[in-house]
């Protein structure tokens, strides 16, 4: 059995589950509301304050969903109640951000600026601190879409080893490379 998908998720108080008839899962909460199809192969009970998981078979493919899809609702639950938040530092000298509307607008060293449109269930916030890199907050109610969009964010210019410059995100560590050797004599 799968250990994760044995193990009920707990609603907390302002959150509401409910199974639709397509079995499709709809968590509502006081940041949003979230979806995600259910296969029919797994079994979806709300008792309670409890939502558990149980599957038709043993068979491989029903054991890889048991525990995908309490994971799934499980990070839904968080996502309508807390939200998610990942923050990015831009570490480069005249490296910038800023924010109009949706549109991110960065200024990360070359010729050019680049200008990302972020999803409309995406919040995105640029600080800019004096002595201090600027940095880049992105909120939402869904996991996958704030590290997707965290993701292409950093893409755009990855840390580089030897000087550390780039997107990097906050308290991310960079294996740093020593430089050339001194010339030979």
């Amino acid at each position: 059995m799968s250990r994760i998908g044995k193990k009920p998720v707990t609603i907390p108080s302002g959150v509401e589950i409910s199974v639709t008839d397509a079995n499709v899962l709809v968590v509502k909460g006081q940041k949003g509301e979230l979806t995600q199809e259910i296969k029919k192969d797994i079994n979806v009970e709300i008792e309670g304050s409890e939502v558990r998981f149980g599957r038709s078979s043993d068979h491989k493919d029903h054991r890889s969903l048991h525990g995908l899809y309490r994971a799934l609702t499980q990070n839904m639950v968080i996502g309508v109640s807390e939200g998610y938040k990942k923050s990015l530092e831009l570490v480069g000298v005249g490296f910038k951000a800023s924010v109009q509307g949706q549109l991110l607008d960065l200024d990360l060293g070359y010729s050019h600026r680049i200008l990302f449109q972020v999803p409309a269930e995406i919040k995105v916030s640029a600080e800019t601190a004096k002595g201090q890199p600027p940095v880049v907050h992105i909120e939402g109610v869904d996991k996958q879409l704030v590290g997707q969009v965290a993701a292409k964010v950093r893409s755009f210019r990855e840390p580089e080893p030897y000087k550390g410059k780039g997107v990097k995100y906050v308290g991310e560590e960079i294996r740093r490379k020593a430089g050339k050797a001194a010339g030979k004599k």
